[in-house]
């Protein structure tokens, strides 16, 4: 196929209606976030948009200005559908992404679509950069994007298929390294000490770590395919059980435990993410873990916590281990709390008389208070 036939498949009408589908999702779910987190994305949504790199900052009148644009056009749009994307003459559900994908194969790019956190819709379309077999799991490691909203997670695993995107994961780290929590520091010491961009005195070398960035983001790829390959290993907790509770409590403590307890499973799977960290013995990438390793993650993990700060003094990996194992231990009790929960959905109880009884023993036991609620209140 000619080049300008190529181009027009990837920018053309179809384009324009991811994009405009991303804007849908974006106007009717941003206020999932707190008012920290949606300026960070807008800010980083905004570089992406103008091409500037995760360390290059826009002039603040010039940030707001374009932030104020847009929550404008959103109120214009948070009323309509998603569309349908053209193929070939045919509109197709934006959600149906083997049709998509096929027209789209011919000129090496992809299309992604489904629900994130609080069932906010996530569409993206992006260059395919390299396709690799993972223990057995397709991945997809993907460059440019052309297309993208809001929330941009840049580890998903779909119909089988680990997708990794680049360009998000590459503003994601930045963030990360610019904004850690105190507490976590001395684990992203050791990470960034890896590779040489600290100074004396644990001050960060600016200039440095511009320059090895993306041999850095290139070389911890494997946490993020290693988390999804747990994922699709991982039977506990599945998706459909996330799914149901997550459309029965909505922005809900038990959603964001349900989330925390099957990536915690995910990770401490024995073909996740850190049993291929300790079988490599690879430093740089568990310090980089243990500083990611926040919130309610971090609350359902203190063996790892406490097993990690020894660590960095006496470099012994079995320690590691055992920590894994009962942190995966505890958390598969939880596991099966949340199942009880799914199937007292699915055996059509009341979801607030379901509420009551994960608050009891469910959020209770693991110190999650969750405020007293008004008579005849859900």
């Amino acid at each position: 196929m000619i080049p300008d036939k190529l181009q027009a498949m990837t920018d053309g009408s179809l384009l324009k209606i991811i994009k405009h589908n991303c804007d849908i999702s974006d106007a009717r779910d941003n206020g999932i976030y707190s008012i920290c987190t949606l300026v960070l994305k807008l800010r980083n949504l905004y570089k992406w948009e103008h091409g500037l790199q995760p360390w290059e900052e826009p002039d603040s009148p010039v940030l707001l200005d374009w932030i104020a644009a847009k929550e404008e056009y959103w109120a214009t749009i948070r009323a309509e559908p998603f569309s349908a994307i053209p193929i070939n003459g045919e509109k197709v559900d934006p959600f149906l992404l083997p049709p998509i994908n096929r027209h789209l194969s011919v000129a090496n790019h992809v299309y992604g679509a489904g629900y994130g956190r609080s069932m906010k819709a996530v569409f993206f379309m992006a260059e395919i950069l390299e396709d690799r077999l993972v223990d057995g799991c397709p991945t997809l490691i993907l460059g440019k994007e052309k297309a993208r909203e809001l929330s941009s997670p840049f580890a998903m695993l779909q119909d089988g298929v680990i997708y990794i995107r680049k360009d998000p994961m590459r503003f994601f780290f930045w963030d990360q390294i610019q904004e850690i929590n105190p507490s976590c520091r001395p684990a992203m010491q050791q990470a960034l000490g890896s590779y040489g961009v600290m100074k004396e005195g644990c001050a960060l070398d600016r200039e440095k770590l511009i320059a090895v960035f993306d041999a850095i983001v290139e070389e911890e790829l494997e946490i993020f395919i290693y988390h999804e390959v747990g994922e699709r290993q991982e039977n506990m907790l599945n998706g459909n059980v996330l799914k149901r509770i997550i459309a029965a409590f909505p922005a809900s403590a038990l959603e964001l435990l349900a989330r925390a307890v099957k990536d915690i499973l995910a990770d401490t799977h024995p073909r996740g993410l850190l049993s291929h960290i300790v079988g490599l013995e690879k430093k740089s990438s568990l310090g980089f873990y243990m500083s990611f390793l926040d919130g309610m993650r971090k609350l359902l993990c203190p063996e790892l916590n406490e097993a990690s700060k020894v660590f960095w003094d006496n470099g012994d990996w079995s320690l590691l281990q055992m920590a894994i194992m009962e942190c995966r231990e505890k958390n598969e009790v939880i596991a099966g709390k949340l199942q009880k929960v799914s199937q007292r959905l699915d055996q059509g109880e009341s979801p607030e008389k379901i509420r009551n009884w994960a608050e009891i023993n469910v959020l209770a036991p693991l110190g999650l208070q969750v405020p007293d609620r008004e008579e005849g209140t859900t």
